[in-house]
């Protein structure tokens, strides 16, 4: 039994059931060990929910950071960070799912060691937009407002994404972007 595994099911499991209602228990199940073999593998629920946020972010931070470092227009670095964001949402829901909704379940310890990961991943997006800013091609505004603004838009999205639905991720990235971009250019 690998840990890849236990993290895999247990995203599934908590992205359904939440972080409170899941157990070790349904996790051991979902694995197929006994309750007490999964402690051999991680020591606690915390333990799983902090290395599932870590995952999730290492694995946003990695993508957006190579889309932000393309020799592209700012603006177009804006646009393809947001579409490689929602697609890695879409792709990844269960992880998704486990970052964006249950973080806040975190005990005050393992917050502590998570909240500067989260930063560093905000700061990505604020970054590039007070170089938008500097330019001249983004209007005069608060980075990190805006940052925070833009995340919680594509945030969002898990709640009412849906795969089958009429419009493709790419389709809801193209036209948040337009959005955004459209309020940020200068005119």
């Amino acid at each position: 039994m690998k840990r890849e595994d236990i993290l895999d099911a247990a995203a599934q499991i908590i992205s359904q059931k939440g972080f409170h209602a899941a157990s070790m228990q349904d996790i051991a199940e979902a694995v197929n060990l006994q309750k007490a073999s999964l402690y051999h593998h991680v020591s606690s629920k915390q333990e799983i929910l902090f290395a599932l946020l870590d995952q999730a972010l290492d694995l946003l931070n990695e993508r957006v950071s190579n889309a932000f470092s393309q020799e592209l227009p700012i603006d177009e670095k804006l646009r393809q960070g947001m579409r490689v964001y929602l697609a890695s949402l879409a792709e990844n829901e269960d992880l998704a799912v486990v970052l964006l909704l249950e973080h806040r379940s975190l005990d005050p310890e393992y917050r502590d060691r998570h909240i500067p990961r989260r930063d560093r991943f905000e700061r990505l997006w604020r970054d590039l937009l007070r170089a938008g800013i500097s330019s001249g091609v983004f209007r005069e505004t608060d980075p990190a407002l805006s940052a925070r603004a833009l995340l919680g838009i594509m945030n969002w999205t898990i709640t009412w994404y849906r795969s089958d639905g009429s419009l493709s991720i790419e389709a809801i990235s193209d036209q948040f972007a337009a959005l955004f971009l459209d309020g940020l250019r200068v005119r």
